[in-house]
């Protein structure tokens, strides 16, 4: 398995996932996404992986969301590039395995990849 963990510092369900992930032995690279944000190619995985599109990857409770006017956008590119610009927005953890995808905590799912 390679697992990824794009999370928040702040976030309680980011702790969760690792800890998840520790106490199984499984190795994992955490990546600070408000700080580091998210390739276009990883953003297009994850948004494939999970087959719920960029709302499903946005954290309308973010205080960069309600700064953005997101929720008034029209055009929905307009709408993703300003989630790649600003990675704050992002709904946290995002856990990558490979081709897989999942969004928040989601242990249940996580234990069917190994």
């Amino acid at each position: 398995m390679n697992i990824q963990i794009f999370g928040k510092a702040k976030c309680f369900d980011t702790k969760k996932a690792e800890r998840y992930f520790k106490e199984r032995r499984i190795k994992f690279q955490a990546i600070d996404v408000a700080k580091f944000g998210m390739s276009k190619g990883e953003y297009q995985s994850v948004k494939s992986a999970i087959g719920g599109g960029m709302e499903a990857l946005m954290d309308e409770k973010s205080k960069e969301y309600e700064a953005q006017y997101i929720a008034h956008l029209a055009d929905k590119n307009d709408a993703e590039q300003r989630l790649l610009e600003n990675p704050g927005m992002f709904k946290t953890p995002i856990v990558r395995n490979g081709k897989k995808a999942t969004v928040g905590y989601h242990p249940e799912i996580w234990s069917e990849w190994s």
